[in-house]
């Protein structure tokens, strides 16, 4: 069998998985194999047999190299020893601490562990408190340990700190060399409430296009790039964190907080360094054309998304009054987005209308409440805005063929497009998706079922079926908005491929190149017609392709971090409401059980397939949907039901209900239990009646032989026929 390399990846259950370095299907660990290795480890293994389903399972050849990084868990004191317990269980084992390395902890607190003995077949790992974080009930806990137990960098070196502290507080007459003034442009900034960095203003005025009329549409981002050079620690930090990561009440910066909050954000009335995306976009909002260039400019105003959209219902409100000069600017604002969205329907960009919670928290970190967060029209004008800008930006740089990140969003794998068919043709709707799926097919399909009753059900499937998005050098599209080409320009405070994406506008601006290797600006090398490209091209791609890789896995670690602490917080918060009946929705059915959200409280959890009552449940991959085999009842997604919490794991971050049925269907699982009840009564009958009425053709025609009446008729035969002439059923012999 193959010798294959790869990443360990644990189970709470105490087996795990090798996920290979040359992304072939993960092998399988069993729990004697994972006892002397840990999450993470990096190990050669061997394949050993396939199952079944023809699944590999592996035994571990070489340990390559054990993962460093600190371990997070609970210290406990049992029976005389010392040990901590990992807060990712992924790990499967303790860690046994001797009494002299527990540094100052105590019993129950969270701490971070180093190992000084890995673990072996026959011992348990060892290891000492390096850290100590706190009680487990501490406000903010939940954060401390998600950004360790996910390695996510939370304190800025040294260098970054003096190299922050260093910059000045505000713009200089030399940053202002070479760069257009706008200062006098109303330009204005639209966030969020909570927001504290903002790095992108706005501004649309009607101007001629072509032969029609049309708009002037700037967007004008923050120049993150004038301050933060490449291979200066203040890039290195960046690079390293690759995106801000969010948390309920506290942010974890990709920049420090001079540059996010200070210089870089687009403060109302202070003069900032801005990149600019200046665009013409016609009446039906086609790009008509567009330019970059560095300026200077002032925000007028921050308004926020719930002002914006009141001014925008109403403009004699009381909001409007307040900003009254600005109305009109607004109001052409709006005007735009209306053509963009335009644009949007006829290219046949995918707009699925989800629903988003935000948890609102208290002074001491509890939960107060989940809410959902309206997307208002003013949000979906900003978006509409950054799009068209981001789309220049990949346009601009695909024109100059010059190297970058774009960010891809392929369409549905092959067996993810076959399951959607499926799934689509078992409704019997009339629509599906071709062999060849555009991002049309799949808009036309969430708006001919909208109305629907099952309309999340379907929507569902249909995100679902798609791929995550990515960073990658190799521009493969945008399947869901339908560009072929995208990249990400509007927020380099907080995430690294936009930073990266302004420094080679920059470098097209002045007609040259910007080498990622090496961080230097270059002119554009003279090459002869037919030569091919030097080793030192080739090397160049690699590079841009491994900084997308590595954007593309800290975006999800960001991701998962801030999962966790919501997870960790919501079932806090459910701890309090054990044993109280809510009503929700299917959102999710797999062959263990359902998935329901809560209406009232918008939490996930599961009922498990055993609390769906005395019944034995198939799981249909295609529908979608569990179905008792004796009563028929179906769970599918989008189905109501009534859920009792009934269990909360904190450490697990798992949330159990119980399906509570109310007397309407009671009855009706009753009434279908006796129906079939009856059914099976009913025949029973049948077949007996058929029995005797058999018994008597036989006997009949055996009394007319025995007269001399019957000839030389087959009696078997005659009981055949009368058993047939009475339609009864074939007795089952027991």
């Amino acid at each position: 069998m193959s010798e294959v390399e790869g990443t360990v990846q644990g189970h709470r259950d105490g087996h795990g998985f090798l996920i290979r370095d040359d992304r072939q299907p993960d092998l399988y660990l069993s729990q004697q194999e994972m006892r002397a290795v840990l999450h993470r480890d990096r190990v050669k293994a061997r394949i050993i047999r396939y199952d079944r389903k023809g699944r590999p399972e592996g035994r571990i050849l070489e340990i390559l190299e054990r993962r460093k990084a600190p371990i997070i868990g609970r210290l406990l004191h049992e029976s005389g020893i010392w040990l901590v317990a990992p807060e990712d269980k992924r790990y499967g084992q303790d860690i046994m601490v001797p009494k002299n390395a527990i540094a100052n902890a105590t019993a129950g607190q969270v701490v971070a562990i180093e190992l000084t003995e890995a673990p072996s077949l026959y011992s348990q790992p060892m290891g000492r408190v390096t850290e100590v974080l706190g009680e487990i009930d501490d406000p903010g806990m939940e954060i401390e340990i998600a950004v360790r137990k996910y390695e996510v960098p939370h304190r800025f070196t040294p260098e970054t700190l003096a190299q922050s502290a260093a910059l000045p507080d505000k713009i200089r007459p030399a940053d202002r060399k070479q760069r257009i003034d706008l200062t006098d442009v109303a330009l204005v900034t639209i966030d969020g409430e909570d927001a504290r960095d903002f790095d992108d203003a706005v501004y649309c005025e009607p101007a001629k296009v072509g032969r029609g009329k049309g708009f002037r549409l700037i967007v004008a981002i923050a120049d993150v790039s004038h301050y933060v050079k490449p291979g200066e620690p203040i890039d290195e930090d960046a690079y390293e964190r690759a995106t801000s990561v969010y948390f309920p009440r506290r942010v974890i910066p990709m920049l420090p907080e001079k540059l996010s909050n200070g210089l870089c954000s687009l403060n109302p009335n202070e003069d900032r360094l801005a990149m600019v995306c200046d665009m013409l976009i016609t009446a039906t909002g086609d790009l008509h054309a567009y330019q970059f260039y560095p300026a200077v400019i002032c925000s007028h105003a921050r308004f926020t998304y719930t002002e914006v959209a009141a001014i925008l219902a109403n403009t004699r409100g009381p909001e409007a009054a307040r900003r009254k000069d600005l109305v009109p600017d607004l109001l052409n604002l709006n005007e735009v987005y209306r053509a963009l969205l335009k644009s949007r329907v006829k290219r046949g960009a995918i707009d699925f209308e989800t629903t988003e919670t935000q948890i609102v928290c208290d002074e001491n970190g509890r939960i107060e409440k989940i809410v959902p967060r309206v997307r208002t029209e003013a949000h979906k004008l900003i978006e509409e805005c950054m799009l068209a800008a981001n789309v220049c930006s990949a346009d601009f740089i695909a024109l100059h063929k010059h190297p970058a990140l774009y960010r891809v969003h392929e369409g549905p794998t092959p067996e993810k497009k076959s399951l959607l068919q499926n799934y689509l043709k078992s409704l019997g709707i009339g629509l599906s998706v071709s062999d060849d799926p555009t991002p049309g097919e799949f808009q036309s399909i969430a708006a001919a079922t909208k109305e629907r009753p099952d309309a999340m059900q379907i929507h569902t499937m249909l995100l679902r079926s798609m791929q995550q998005a990515i960073y990658t050098a190799i521009n493969s599209g945008h399947f869901g908005l339908a560009y072929e080409a995208y990249t990400h320009f509007t927020s380099p405070i907080r995430r690294y491929p936009d930073l990266l994406v302004h420094r080679v506008i920059k470098a097209l601006l002045h007609s040259k190149r910007y080498h990622l290797s090496t961080g230097e600006i270059l002119d554009v090398p003279k090459v002869r017609k037919g030569a091919k490209p030097a080793r030192s091209e080739l090397s160049e791609g690699e590079v841009w392709e491994a900084a997308g890789a590595h954007c593309s896995a800290n975006e999800r670690r960001a991701d998962e971090a801030s999962r966790d602490v919501e997870a960790w917080l919501k079932c806090k918060f459910m701890r309090e409401h054990l044993g109280e009946e809510y009503a929700g929705t299917v959102t999710a059915v797999t062959s263990f059980g359902l998935f329901v959200t809560l209406d009232a409280l918008y939490v996930e959890g599961l009922v498990h397939i055993t609390e769906l009552g005395g019944e034995y449940y198939r799981f249909d991959e295609v529908k979608q949907e569990l179905r008792g085999e004796r009563t028929g009842v179906r769970y599918t997604v989008g189905a109501r039901v009534r859920v009792q919490v009934s269990r909360v794991d904190l450490d697990g971050r798992k949330i159990d209900f119980r399906m509570v049925r109310d007397n309407e269907e009671d009855a009706a699982l009753i009434r279908a239990r006796r129906d079939r009840m009856i059914g099976r009564q009913q025949s029973a009958v049948e077949e007996l009646a058929a029995v005797k009425e058999a018994d008597r053709a036989v006997k009949a025609v055996a009394k007319g032989k025995s007269k001399g009446k019957g000839g030389a008729a087959n009696p078997v035969k005659a009981a055949k026929a009368a058993a047939r002439k009475s339609s009864a059923k074939p007795v089952r012999r027991r």
